[in-house]
């Protein structure tokens, strides 16, 4: 059989990259990027090249393995489903449904994965779902919902009408225009900005690659974003800098913001940030009186302990300023398919956890939570966990007391590719399908692009046999629980019955699963530029089809509050900078002198892809990278081994000598220190870098978005030997 080619795109973040995959027999041969994709492909990246190496790992689970006293063995699907079901039902039976509970993580955001899961969830009604949402974006889902309505209103970025871009926790030079919106080729795009007059302003603790290239870079103190974002706040209003017009007609609660930055002094705030007075006015009036501008909030300004805060008040800046829904600021997409709507629509999960009694934030609770939910006795105490395409004790705070409570599970069940540092504790390992080996229409993050935009990603080629997908997984175990699937009654025979038919008929697609559920958003699809979007006309360009250009106008309507405004101060936003107001400045302890940074790098993602080995050609690891002065202090040289300690954690790895980190602060890389296991018991685990969330307490956390201090705990440092 001659090769093939294959357009698709790669689900590994919401850049959605188009890719073009040369098959031959069933394997993938090269991978590039797809340059007849009329939107995605210039921000490919190594992630989506390497990604057969996933598909193709010597370590991948292949079949269902069952765990018998230190070793695993292969199983049937029907007697994984079957054992993993009664366990669960008996479970249920002795402590109520809350005794199961499921951690999920960035993979499943991009398939229907979580549709179906959350289906599973409804059915078994348990409330303990934890989601690596707490880990770094909460802010987002928090903010989103107190000031516009929705936790998934986000705005994206009209960049090339930008004059004033001030890039807050985020460095697009290596992880492209890409969170909670994608911007394709977004930073060159600034650039291209800049070259033609525009300003771009970075806001960072670590002089990023962004900032080299930036026009001014401001070294702010980690953790204390909000204090200069409020200070800017109070510049504007102090100085009638404001956009008279947005803030009557489309805010409400400007007056308690006014209210607010009286109480506040410039000079504190300044000292707190640690940025100097007289830059932060020059930049908060160069923002103000610029044609066109924008405040860009990302990952770094979410893992910290005033993480809400400070996403809060970047957002505000850009309301206040006339910057919303305007050339060259932030627009509301409103993509092919109204997640809005659809989400107003789905089940409310309200419930307090138990042991902390805190709120569910983005319909989950935080992942700092879950060992203390798992090792304290009493009703509703977990005793068997999912862990859905996800490392936790990797991707959280203070994994080595999450590892110790997972170890304590009656059950536990990982769905991966391969048996990673959270499943080592794992009684069932179940193997998932990668997105190669999948088709995928995203239609739930459609209004995340910076233009109308659809494609299909069709699968490139076929899985392992005894591989399945996610979907399926949580539709069996529904029904072999003899739960309703998504609480609703009828649907498991109504499942059972499209099996029937699709066995007896041999027309595997009439079975009910995910192409059903995506035929039908585009059969209801929103109309875009005035057309009504046809299932057709996806398959009918493999390449990706822009539905029309970008449009102004779609934000106001948008809006999911009550009285269809911005509400710009909410009173428990408000209340938490009053009391960040009230407390003392920020001082290290004298026995942890330094706090701990992060650092993005484009050739990996999150907690899992470092162990392949094309992503990291030049050593598998990561670093502490010091201040020199800091360095010289601790008498410290380029690839000395030290070891960085903290209250619950320490870890050993080489220093890096950079005048990247300010001073007081080091950084090491997050998303290292997993091992990955052999099954099969004939290898040992490999291991790459150390894992410097073993030195963050998951104890304390943000009060609004529950994120713990991922990027601005303390820390101290010393050579070993």
């Amino acid at each position: 059989m001659a090769p093939r080619t294959v357009y698709t795109f790669c689900r590994y973040c919401l850049a959605s990259c188009g890719i073009e995959v040369t098959v031959d027999d069933n394997r993938v041969k090269k991978i590039s990027p797809e340059k007849q994709n009329p939107h995605t492909w210039r921000d490919f990246c190594a992630k989506g090249r390497t990604a057969n190496q996933l598909v193709e790992h010597p370590r991948r689970i292949l079949n269902p393995m069952r765990r018998v006293g230190d070793a695993y063995v292969e199983a049937t699907w029907d007697e994984a489903i079957t054992d993993i079901a009664a366990r669960m039902n008996a479970l249920i039976d002795a402590d109520g449904p809350d005794a199961i509970g499921i951690y999920y993580g960035n993979p499943s955001g991009f398939s229907s994965n979580i549709i179906f899961m959350n289906g599973w969830l409804d059915a078994i009604g348990t409330h303990n779902r934890y989601f690596v949402g707490s880990v770094d974006q909460n802010a987002m889902h928090v903010v989103a919902e107190a000031m516009y309505g929705s936790m998934l209103m986000a705005p994206v970025s009209d960049i090339d009408n930008c004059d004033y871009f001030l890039l807050v926790g985020t460095n697009p030079a290596v992880s492209a225009w890409n969170w909670l919106e994608t911007v394709p080729n977004g930073w060159r795009r600034a650039l291209d900005r800049q070259r033609q007059g525009a300003t771009i302003v970075v806001v960072d603790p670590v002089r990023t690659e962004s900032a080299e290239h930036a026009d001014a870079h401001l070294a702010v103190r980690p953790g204390q974003d909000w204090a200069l974002l409020l200070a800017m706040m109070k510049v504007i209003l102090d100085e009638g800098l404001e956009h008279r017009h947005d803030c009557a007609e489309l805010a409400t609660g400007v007056d308690d913001l006014r209210r607010l930055v009286a109480a506040a002094d410039l000079d504190d705030l300044a000292s707190r940030c640690d940025v100097p007075r007289a830059d932060i006015e020059s930049v908060a009036r160069d923002f103000a009186a610029a044609r066109a501008a924008m405040v860009v909030t990302r990952t770094g300004v979410s893992l910290h302990l005033a993480g809400t805060v400070a996403e809060w008040l970047g957002h505000v800046l850009n309301v206040i300023t006339g910057r919303m829904d305007r050339p060259g600021g932030r627009r509301y997409e409103p993509g092919y398919v109204d997640a809005l709507r659809l989400a107003a629509m789905t089940k409310a999960n309200s419930h307090k956890s138990r042991v902390w009694g805190r709120d569910m934030v983005a319909g989950a609770h935080a992942l700092s939570e879950l060992p203390d939910e798992i090792t304290t006795p009493g009703p509703g105490q977990i005793r068997a966990m999912v862990i859905n395409c996800g490392n936790p004790v990797v991707s959280g705070p203070d994994g080595a007391k999450l590892d110790r409570a997972l170890a304590q599970l009656d059950l536990l069940v990982a769905i991966d590719f391969v048996q990673r540092e959270s499943h080592r504790h794992a009684h069932w390992l179940l193997p998932a399908v990668h997105w190669l080996e999948r088709d995928d229409l995203l239609a739930f993050t459609s209004n995340m692009h910076d233009e109308p935009y659809v494609q299909f990603g069709a699968k490139a080629v076929d899985p392992p046999p005894g591989a399945q997908q996610e979907w399926r997984i949580f539709v069996d175990l529904a029904l072999a629980m003899d739960k309703p699937l998504f609480g609703a009654k009828g649907v498991n025979g109504f499942v059972k019955a499209t099996r029937r038919i699709a066995r007896l008929t041999g027309r595997p697609r009439l079975e009910f699963g995910p192409h059903w559920i995506n035929r039908l958003l585009i059969a209801t699809s929103r109309k875009v530029n005035g057309r009504r979007l046809k299932w057709r006309d996806i398959m009918a360009h493999p390449h990706g089809l822009v539905l029309g250009p970008r449009e102004f106008g779609h934000f106001k309507e948008a809006l999911r509050t009550d009285d269809k405004k911005v509400h710009a101060a909410p009173p428990e936003f408000v209340e938490q900078a009053r009391q960040l107001l009230a407390e003392p400045h920020p001082v290290a302890p004298s026995d942890y002198p330094f706090q701990l940074a992060n650092r993005r790098n484009r050739h990996s993602m999150n907690s899992w892809l470092n162990e392949l080995p094309g992503l990291h050609p030049s050593g598998k690891k990561n670093e502490v990278v010091i201040n020199p002065a800091d360095a010289a202090t601790l008498g410290l040289g380029d690839g000395d081994r030290v070891r960085v300690f903290s209250a619950v954690g320490e870890i050993e790895l080489p220093a890096v000598i950079s005048e990247q980190p300010r001073r007081g602060v080091v950084i090491v890389d997050h998303g290292w220190g997993s091992r990955v296991f052999d099954p099969h018991g004939n290898k040992s685990p490999e291991s790459f870098g150390a894992n410097r969330n073993l030195l963050v307490d998951g104890g304390p956390i943000d009060p609004l978005s529950q994120t713990a201090a991922l990027s601005s705990a303390y820390v101290g440092v010393e050579r070993v030997g």
